[in-house]
C-alpha cells in the first residue's frame, strides 16, 4: 500500500479530493496541515487516513517531524506533494531528507523555482522571451531602460505568480523604486504588448502528456492584483497548434515528470523591434504545479474529466488514461463589490443559470482575483463573450468620467 503525504490539503478547498482519490484507488493518505482537526471538513476528515497538525507549515523542524512520524507509523513515503508554489522548495527538502525520489529534489527544484533562471530552458526549447536584466542597481536598470524603452516590469525574483510585481513607466518612478526597493532580487523585463495565454496540464512519470489545455486571460494580472479590477478569462476547447508544439517543447526542455505544469506565455498584440511580431507567442514563466484558484475546477468541468484521479492514478499505477475530448469552453469571472455591473446576480442566474457550475464569495487569501466569482460552460467562443459582456461593468473609468 503506497503512503503519500499531501502538504496543506486545506488550501484550496478543493483539494481534500487529492488525499480522497488517493484513499480510494488503495492508497494510505497522509495529511498536515495547520488547522485543529475539529475544524476541518467532512470530507477532508473522510479522506484522510490520518491527519497531523503543525502551528505553522513554514517551520522545517515541525514538518520534519510530522513526516518523520507518519514514516515511523507507516513505512516508507512514497510520495510527498503540496501541489502548492509557495511550498515547492520545502517539499523537496523534506522529499530529500527521507529519500522520497518520485519528485524533484532540492537541487533539481531549482530549474523553475526562479524567474531569472526559468529563461534557459526557454531557450532551450527554442522559445523567445522579452529581454530582461536583475535589479541590480539604478545605473544598470537604466542602461536596461535605454535599450528596451519603458513601461518595464519589475517582479520578484522567486516570487509567487503576480505579487509585488510593478509596472515602471519612467526614470523617476525608477528611481522611487530603487529608493525603496525590497532585500529579496528583483528581475526586470521589458514590456510585452499581448495578451497572456497559459498551456497547463499533467504529465506522467515518463513526462508524456496526460492531459493539457489552454486558458486566455483577457484582463491583464497586473491590473487585477494591484488595482482590483475584474478577472476574466476562459479555457479554449481546441489546443492551437502554435501553443501546443511550445508548450510541448518548454515541458521537454524541463524534462519535467509526474507534476502537474502552469506555463505562460504573451501572444502579441503588435510589432515590437527587437522582440517579435504581431501573434508571435513570447515565453513568460513557469509554474510546475495546478494552476491557482478554481482553475483546477474548471479543467475538470470544461472536460468531464476528474484530474484528481488522474494524479493519483498515474502516480500509483504509472500510468493514465489520455484525455482529448473537450466539450466546453470554462469561463471565470471575478467581480469586485464596488463594481456597477450590467446584470445582478439574480438576472445573471436566470439568463446563465444553466451554464454556470460553481458561484461564491472568494476566499480572502484568492480575493486578488474578485470578490464574488462565477464559473460556467459554454460550447461557443461567441457564446462566452457574450457572457463576459453580461457579466462585467456597465462603462468603462473614461465613461464614468464622462458622465459625471
Amino acid at each position: 500500500m503506497a503512503n503519500f503525504v499531501f502538504v496543506s490539503p486545506t488550501f484550496p478547498d478543493t483539494y481534500y479530493q487529492f488525499p480522497k482519490a488517493w484513499k480510494e484507488l488503495g492508497g494510505t493518505s497522509l495529511c498536515i496541515g495547520e488547522d485543529p482537526y475539529e475544524y476541518l471538513s467532512e470530507d477532508l476528515k473522510r479522506a484522510s487516513d490520518e491527519y497531523y497538525q503543525v502551528s505553522s507549515l513554514g517551520d522545517y523542524d515541525q514538518m520534519y517531524r510530522a513526516v518523520a512520524w507518519f514514516a515511523h507509523k507507516h513505512g516508507k513515503i512514497d510520495w510527498l506533494e503540496s501541489h502548492n508554489e509557495f511550498w515547492l522548495e520545502q517539499d523537496a527538502m523534506l522529499r530529500t531528507d527521507f529519500n522520497i525520489t518520485t519528485g524533484d529534489n532540492s537541487e533539481t527544484v531549482r530549474r523553475y523555482k526562479r524567474k531569472s533562471g526559468m529563461k534557459k530552458y526557454y531557450e532551450k526549447a527554442g522559445v523567445k522571451t522579452a529581454r530582461w536584466a536583475m535589479a541590480e542597481t539604478l545605473d544598470k536598470a537604466l542602461e536596461f531602460t535605454a535599450e528596451v524603452g519603458y513601461p518595464i516590469i519589475v517582479k520578484p525574483d522567486t516570487g509567487v505568480g503576480a505579487n509585488a510585481t510593478y509596472k515602471i513607466n519612467n526614470d523617476d518612478e525608477l528611481r522611487a523604486f530603487f529608493n525603496d526597493k525590497p532585500a529579496e532580487p528583483y528581475i526586470m523585463e521589458e514590456f510585452v504588448t499581448g495578451e497572456i495565454v497559459s498551456f497547463d496540464g499533467l504529465c506522467g512519470r515518463n513526462g508524456e502528456i496526460i492531459f493539457r489545455t489552454v486558458h486566455v486571460y483577457k484582463s491583464q494580472v497586473i491590473d487585477v492584483l494591484n488595482h482590483n479590477s475584474e478577472d476574466f478569462f476562459y479555457s479554449l476547447r481546441e489546443v492551437p497548434e502554435d501553443i501546443d508544439k511550445i508548450g510541448r517543447a518548454v515541458i521537454e526542455a524541463f524534462d519535467l515528470k509526474a507534476r502537474f505544469f502552469h506555463t505562460e506565455y504573451f501572444r502579441m498584440t503588435k510589432d515590437k523591434k527587437g522582440l517579435g511580431k504581431k501573434g508571435d507567442l513570447i515565453g513568460l514563466e513557469v509554474n510546475m504545479r495546478l494552476p491557482g484558484g478554481y482553475i483546477p475546477d474548471m479543467m475538470n468541468f470544461a472536460n468531464n474529466i476528474d484530474l484528481f484521479r488522474m494524479y493519483a492514478d498515474m502516480c500509483m499505477n504509472g500510468s493514465s488514461p489520455i484525455i482529448t475530448d473537450r466539450p466546453y469552453f470554462c469561463a471565470f469571472f471575478g467581480r469586485r463589490d464596488w463594481g456597477a455591473y450590467v446584470l445582478d446576480e439574480p438576472e445573471i442566474f436566470h439568463r446563465y443559470g444553466q451554464n454556470i457550475r460553481k458561484h461564491g464569495r472568494m476566499p480572502g487569501i484568492l480575493a486578488g482575483m474578485g470578490d464574488d466569482y462565477y464559473i460556467a460552460c459554454f460550447k461557443t467562443l461567441e457564446e462566452v463573450e457574450k457572457f463576459g459582456t453580461d457579466i462585467g461593468l456597465k462603462y468603462t473609468d473614461t465613461e464614468e468620467k464622462k458622465k459625471k
